[in-house]
């Protein structure tokens, strides 16, 4: 038994069967943690909407003194996190795009970790600094999610109860990470809130103000999408991509606008597909289990009729 253990573990071992599933840590490089990731969502959401999530009871009083105590946690699990993500792309299958010049010679050498740190750290207060911009977008989103359900009774109700307020707030501040050039993190983030909430939006995407997801369980928006203000999804929408075109090598060519326009004022129903850089006109309607893949007139309609 033992020795069929040991045959095993060299087997898993093998250099062969491990190309490209493992990951070569450098020595005294942070890894992310997922943990860590949920602690900083969190406290996203409490500074952002304070007295609806956090642990502690928050009043006028006290209010500037805990938004000082999470701001504080946030800028330290903030840069740590960021720094892991660096550290995680600072790898040899990523060196030429993670290297800086030797001052001297000029020759390409990895970024140091005290390089790193005090990158991380500048994201990080960035980052922070741009949560009042976003606290105000999330503002006009929490409006669309009221103004667009008749079952809501109160902003407050929007707030404790709607997922896709949760799944929003993660986006939003994924998304200013992912703008600053911070590797990974930001899309383990919303794969935290895809597990949270069942809604997939890559934090590429560009949405505008005032968007709203109703039910949301299902929804998946993709990398270089573009949503324009006003705009409202059912769950089990798709805005994703046609088959992606190969390289001379037969790779799919990556970084190229592959996904939807929607611009402003535009309804998507439920499970309706949109696929390719198509542009859905301001004002339209997509009915719902419609497949969309050609580009659509302002203030035009489409529905499936099919029985």
């Amino acid at each position: 038994m033992a020795h069929k253990l040991t045959e095993t573990v060299e087997e898993l071992s093998e250099p062969s069967s491990l190309k490209g599933l493992f990951h070569q840590h450098r020595d005294g490089y942070p890894l992310p943690s997922s943990t860590a990731l949920e602690e900083i969502i969190q406290l996203a959401r409490a500074i952002l909407f304070p007295g609806y999530f956090g642990k502690s009871q928050v009043n006028v009083k006290t209010i500037k003194y805990q938004i000082g105590v999470n701001v504080e946690r946030l800028q330290k699990l903030l840069s740590e996190q960021i720094l892991a993500g660096m550290c995680f792309a600072d790898s040899d299958e990523n060196a030429e795009e993670n290297a800086v010049a030797h001052p001297s010679t000029g020759d390409c050498i990895l970024k140091d970790l005290k390089a790193l740190k005090q990158e991380s750290q500048e994201m990080a207060t960035e980052l922070i600094s741009r949560l009042p911009a976003v606290r105000r977008v999330l503002a006009t989103d929490v409006v669309a999610a009221y103004n667009g359900d008749p079952a809501a009774t109160s902003i407050a109700e929007i707030l404790a109860c709607y997922p896709v307020i949760k799944t929003l707030t993660i986006f939003r501040v994924a998304h200013e990470l992912f703008t600053m050039g911070v590797p990974l993190i930001p899309r383990m983030m919303t794969e935290i809130a895809h597990s949270e909430t069942g809604m997939d939006i890559h934090p590429g995407a560009t949405i505008g103000p005032s968007f709203t997801i109703d039910h949301g369980t299902g929804v998946v928006i993709g990398e270089t999408c573009i949503i324009g203000k006003n705009v409202k999804l059912y769950q089990g929408v798709t805005l994703g991509a046609k088959s992606f075109p190969l390289d001379e090598h037969g790779n799919p060519i990556k970084g190229i606008p592959r996904h939807p326009i929607i611009e402003d004022d535009v309804v998507i129903y439920a499970n309706a597909t949109v696929l390719g850089r198509v542009t859905i006109g301001k004002g339209c309607v997509v009915g719902a289990n419609t497949w969309v893949m050609d580009d659509m007139a302002p203030q035009t309609k489409i529905y499936n009729k099919n029985k």
